[in-house]
């Protein structure tokens, strides 16, 4: 178990923790969430022993290991795959001593030490990661220093998960990851078998993959049970309830100190009155709701065109003559469309938007569009241009340098800039304020298309829903490129296929093509495996058909598991139980002794589908 007592941490006269407590049981998947700034990667600093606390202390089980995501990668020619297996130290150590023990006894324990920690199997293992984060066999074996910063945060997470520490802390792992390998990484979470601690904005995610959740406000910590719906449920609830329960309070005390202040010198009600004040100090009084900000913005509204706003035709793309990304490309485009672009990173889903922003010119085909059409773009790279020392008015006021002081503040109240926050330089912003910084500046002139690639990426839940609710009201085109499924869903009405140097029409959902997905992933492994492994002529059919009738047989029981799971987790966000305290225990009893019966079944599925996969690879 996991167990945070009390703890305080200041850093630059600033409160981030105050007393904070929680207690993880071993095995639970927690999403940790709370507002930028409000110290969750501090926590996880704190839980790695990076910073030390002010106050109170942090216990984990003896020998436990902690795992989280590290930044000092190699930056040489070691490739991939090593990368990832020298990330378990261990191991490493054990197969040299293997090669340099002499002594016998001392020999046939670093052995029997190799097999239980599975050394053996660890290369296959470590391919599977990469590979269901998007590397295939040939990237595997490139070396690191071949790959961009982004695709090397990959690594770093696949070193990450091939360790299987105790306690995995990931912060944010899915910025680096495309909609593809984000499904895997749900499904390996999902089975995963150890804690894990899982900070992330994307609610998709963390309804998938966790059962609870840990919020970080006003410098605490709470544990709910469920997922994060679950969680928003409860929470709004428990603050109705702690409103009413202080109204009821305050309203009580004010009745008790009226009688006081009137009786107190009156003799025949001076010892009543002298009750009233005993009882007024040890009444327990419980804190006022304190409203959090809501966060809005909203798109300035382009004057209307004429339809189509641009025209593809037949159109090559790329950035080197003669090695076109994109070829053949035929697209239209009218100011009602909103559209998701789908697709594995380094398909040309970027390509596609900067062909559409102006910053790529076709090879070949034809590109027509409006006269008067205006666009906006937003990519993330664009934070790395911003002038620093300038504030959000400045950076404005150079853009319109027509508008009055009035209108300039106006237009950045729309994106949520306070009073302070417009006179801040922009260095000081948190990465947040940044991103609604660019979509000032991206729509200063009122465009017609909003052109988004990963436009989320620094954003908490709270700004995620202002930015789906502002492409909502806005009255021109959008194009999307991002991880975050709940934004795809609430925004587009069209999805698009980035793939094999085509932009294709997808009739299905995106549920759809997760399935879809996952299918091709598979054959992409069975293909690898395939295409990787001599075959060699021997039966292996009597252990295979007695590991897939395991397989099937612990499916169907975790699935019957996990049913209930979910049906006790409703049970347990009803606000109503909360009142009633035998009954919580029950439920909360059960539901422990469900978890506890899940995760043993999540083992045993995992050593059958290890052996199923080593049986497979060998025939």
């Amino acid at each position: 178990m996991l167990t945070i007592s009390d703890l305080t941490y200041r850093i630059g006269g600033r409160t981030l923790l105050s007393e904070a407590s929680a207690q993880i049981p071993a095995g639970h998947k927690v999403g940790v969430v709370g507002r930028n700034g409000t110290g969750k990667t501090t926590l996880f600093k704190l839980l790695t022993g990076e910073l030390e606390p002010n106050l109170g202390h942090i216990s984990v089980p003896q020998g436990a290991r902690i795992g989280y995501v590290r930044q000092d990668l190699p930056a040489d020619d070691t490739p991939l795959i090593d990368v990832v297996l020298s990330s378990d130290t261990e191991r490493a150590e054990l197969l040299h001593r293997a090669e340099v023990e002499a002594d016998a006894l001392e020999l046939a324990e670093v052995y029997e030490r190799l097999t239980a920690i599975e050394a053996y199997e660890a290369p296959a293992r470590a391919a599977q990661i990469l590979a269901g984060l998007g590397f295939d066999h040939e990237a595997q074996q490139r070396p690191i220093n071949s790959f961009s910063g982004g695709w090397r945060m990959r690594v770093a997470l696949a070193a990450a998960l091939f360790q299987r520490p105790d306690l995995l802390l990931l912060d944010e792992p899915t910025n680096h990851l495309d909609f593809e390998a984000i499904i895997w990484l749900e499904g390996f979470l999902q089975t995963y078998p150890h804690t894990v601690l899982l900070i992330s904005h994307d609610r998709d995610i963390l309804n998938r993959t966790v059962e609870h959740i840990l919020h970080l406000d006003q410098q605490r910590l709470t544990l709910y049970a469920g997922n994060y719906d679950q969680f928003e449920v409860t929470r709004a609830a428990k603050r109705a309830n702690q409103q009413a329960l202080y109204e009821k309070q305050m309203a009580l005390r004010a009745h008790m100190v009226a009688f006081v202040d009137r009786f107190r010198a009156k003799a025949s009600k001076a010892k009543q009155a002298q009750s009233r004040l005993k009882a007024l100090e040890r009444m327990d009084m419980v804190e006022a709701i304190i409203a959090e900000r809501a966060t809005a913005f909203a798109f300035p509204s382009p004057d209307a065109l004429p339809p189509p706003l641009l025209t593809l035709d037949q159109v090559q793309v790329g950035y080197v003559p003669g090695q076109p990304v994109l070829r053949g490309v035929d697209f239209t485009l009218t100011a009602e469309d909103r559209i998701a672009l789908l697709g594995a990173n380094g398909n040309g889903k970027s390509t596609f938007i900067k062909l559409l922003a102006g910053e790529l010119t076709p090879e070949a085909g034809d590109m027509m569009r409006h006269r008067k059409l205006r666009v906006g773009y937003f990519a993330q790279h664009q934070a790395e241009d911003l002038d620093l020392t300038a504030t959000p008015y400045e950076t404005l006021q150079r853009l319109l340098p027509r508008f009055d002081e009035t209108r300039l503040r106006a237009r950045l109240a729309q994106f949520g800039f306070d009073e302070d926050k417009v006179e801040t330089p922009a260095g000081d912003l948190s990465g947040g304020e940044k991103a609604r910084l660019m979509f000032a500046i991206m729509t200063y002139n009122s465009p017609h298309i909003l052109l988004l690639d990963e436009p989320t990426n620094h954003l908490d839940i709270d700004t995620r829903q202002a930015l789906i609710s502002a492409l909502n009201d806005f009255e021109g085109a959008v194009i999307l490129v991002s991880h975050d499924p709940h934004l795809l869903d609430a925004v587009s009405d069209q999805l698009m296929v980035v793939s094999r140097g085509a932009v294709r029409p997808y009739d299905g959902d995106l549920e759809s093509y997760k399935a879809q997905v996952l299918r091709e992933r598979q054959a992409e492994r069975s293909q690898d495996r395939a295409t990787s492994k001599p075959k060699i002529q021997k039966s292996k059919k009597g252990p295979r058909a007695r590991l897939e009738n395991t397989i099937k047989k612990l499916e169907r029981e975790m699935e019957s598991l996990d049913a209930s799971k979910h049906k006790h987790e409703r049970t347990l966000a009803d606000p109503e139980l909360a009142t009633d305290a035998d009954a919580l225990a029950k439920y909360g009893a059960a539901y422990e002794e469900i978890i506890s019966k899940l995760e043993a079944l999540e083992h045993e599925w995992l050593e059958a589908q290890s052996q199923w996969e080593a049986l497979d690879e060998n025939l």
